[in-house]
């Protein structure tokens, strides 16, 4: 008879970046409530409701329970899945929570500035009224089709074969009363008379998924949702991705498979919140970095971690969707814009585009820090570029206590009557920090001399009652959500230090280039979710951000988002983007003179 295990696991919470060691015999349900994540549990946690189910990604579970294996013959517990109140770890695992099993929504960044733009998108619908026969055959039904769309004006229609069968069935069921969808003289889809058409604008981010569905008729946002990046499970960074897919052809597709599911159930919610059909959605356009670029069309990724990292395709491309495997109208395509480099991607052509850099006169700056942070400059009518690897750091990861920006994360920390002060997510107690709380807290605890420029630890000036035996204690067991210190550690430091430095000489790269000091630059832009929240104070304190006037720096959200629905409703703005991509001159800091140098002086705080 073997022996129970022991000893003590570490446990990865995906896609929430939690990670907690617990003993062994410790219950999932357990070590993720120690974590601060709630779970859901409506039974108690005694195996007899749906609601605590979890996958195992990676690692050893101990042997399925006799309530689990009831589950699994009722039906309401597939393969691979696990309750969490069942399961203990046998090793270090990584386990993925549906969004299902989460009693609280991480905060997602999907709002951005909105531009008004003229209404241009690439369908057209055509008004159907055509008596169709009881029975007709499919070549009948399209030969009618055909002669109707040839007295509204359309000479020379043209579809595919998917086609051929779906749109005469979907005629037939519609009595001949429809809609007809065409992209130039091709008919894409048929639809119910009193239906608008609707597209999706998709920015896929390494971290989260911002999908938006719009009124390709009006141009208004209808619905938008966001969701972690499954893919996290995976690596939280481009190079792990990229390294998970050259174990072999399987690992590539399965990152290609996993996406496009989450995206399709994310499609599916935001049909049902509407009220509308997938069949209705006839336009899409994808952006994302080089990488989730790469990934969801399901080409080689090899070469992009490789010198010089040249991405497989850098122009636009137009795919049908069902070819990827997006479950929207039978014929509908996906525009995804042009990539400028191996690490700058069509997300950060989209935010180029929602920012209107091109129009811009005077000296101005774009950063959307990231895992992966992409800068522009725009200067004497030259667009300067550059990628640099920031890490995961800001989104929580690698560091301590770190957590993505979900309830209970620290987001705010500032100095007070020689202690700190906290504002959590929400206003909950807190179980960890995010990117914004850890920039925030490093600057807090240099205004009060407890930590010197190279990042060390001043034991002998910091208030006793922070002191940690790792490092500096946040916040009490006594005060925390649940019950363990929230810490800073001298290697958190570090990992903020090393993400700071990469971005800034990232940006004083391309001012060097440029030939203009910082002093002046006359607009910055800063997006994505940490871009979004960051204190711009505390990240001038550290070095991380020129030192400007505040009134010139804007925080303009989620602009690659923004950029996508720009260019899901303008065909104008497809052509202008693909125009201005054109000027770009990409600069590769890993070979860049003076980016090593840099580098070193910004690692530096204040």
């Amino acid at each position: 008879m073997s022996s129970e295990p022991k000893g003590t696991f570490e446990v990865n919470f995906e896609p929430i970046g939690r990670r907690i060691e617990v003993e062994a015999g410790t219950s999932l349900l357990d070590a993720a409530r120690a974590a601060g994540i709630q779970i859901a549990s409506l039974c108690g946690g005694v195996g007899l409701c749906e609601s605590c189910i979890i996958r195992l990604r990676d690692g050893n579970l101990s042997a399925p329970s006799l309530e689990e294996q009831s589950a699994r013959d009722e039906g309401w517990l597939e393969a691979g899945q696990r309750l969490a109140c069942q399961a203990s770890p046998l090793s270090n695992v990584i386990i993925d929570i549906p969004r299902q099993s989460l009693t609280t929504s991480q905060r997602l960044q999907l709002e951005a500035k909105a531009v008004n733009i003229p209404l241009d998108p690439s369908t057209r619908g055509v008004a159907l009224k055509a008596d169709l026969p009881y029975g007709l055959q499919t070549a009948a039904a399209m030969a009618i089709l055909v002669d109707n769309l040839k007295h509204a004006g359309v000479e020379h229609a043209s579809w595919d074969a998917p086609f051929f069968d779906a749109g005469s069935i979907r005629l037939a069921e519609l009595e001949g009363e429809a809609q007809v969808i065409l992209r130039g003289d091709e008919i894409i889809a048929v639809i119910p008379a009193h239906q608008h058409q609707l597209g999706l604008a998709i920015d896929l981010g390494t971290t989260k998924l911002a999908v938006f569905l719009l009124d390709l008729e009006t141009g208004e946002t209808l619905a938008q949702t966001g969701v972690m990046n499954p893919q996290i499970s995976y690596g939280e960074d481009v190079v792990s991705r990229i390294s998970y897919a050259n174990k072999g052809e399987s690992e590539r597709k399965e990152l290609t498979v996993v996406l496009v599911e989450s995206l399709n159930n994310a499609i599916a919610e935001l049909c049902e919140s509407v009220g509308c059909e997938r069949g209705a959605i006839v336009e899409a356009v994808v952006v994302g970095n080089t990488l989730m670029h790469h990934s969801f069309l399901g080409l080689p990724l090899r070469q992009l971690g490789v010198a010089p990292f040249v991405p497989a395709v850098e122009g636009s491309q137009l795919v049908r969707a069902r070819d990827l495997g997006l479950e929207l109208a039978v014929a509908a395509y996906v525009y995804l814009p042009p990539n400028i480099a191996g690490y700058i991607g069509a997300d950060h052509t989209a935010m180029l585009l929602a920012i209107q850099l091109d129009q811009k006169t005077g000296p101005t700056l774009a950063v959307d820090i990231g895992t992966n942070t992409e800068i522009s400059l725009l200067y004497n009518n030259r667009i300067l570029s550059c990628s640099c690897a920031s890490g995961p750091a800001f989104e929580g990861a690698h560091i301590r206590d770190g957590m993505r920006a979900a309830p209970g994360a620290i987001e705010r920390v500032q100095p007070d009557n020689g202690g700190i002060r906290y504002q959590t997510v929400g206003d909950e107690q807190a179980v960890g920090i995010c990117g914004s709380g850890i920039l925030d807290a490093i600057a807090a605890l240099r205004s009060l001399g407890w930590l010197d420029r190279s990042g060390r630890l001043n034991q002998a000036a910091t208030n006793p009652a922070y002191q940690h035996a790792e490092g500096l204690r946040l916040v009490d067991a006594s005060e925390s959500g649940h019950g363990r210190d929230i810490v800073i550690t001298r290697k958190d430091i570090h990992e903020i230090q090393l993400a700071q430095g990469a971005i800034r000489a990232g940006i004083e790269v391309l001012l060097h280039e440029a030939g203009v000091p910082a002093s002046e630059l006359e607009q910055v832009y800063l997006a994505g979710a940490f871009g979004t929240y960051l204190n711009i104070s505390s990240a001038m304190e550290l070095g991380l951000l020129p030192e400007l006037d505040a009134s010139r720096i804007d925080q303009v959200g989620n602009a690659a988002g923004e950029g996508a629905r720009q260019l899901l409703i303008s065909q104008r703005k497809r052509l202008d983007v693909e125009q201005f991509v054109e000027r770009v001159e990409y600069i590769e800091l890993t070979t860049h003179p003076a980016f090593t140098d840099l580098f070193m002086q910004y690692l530096y705080l204040g």
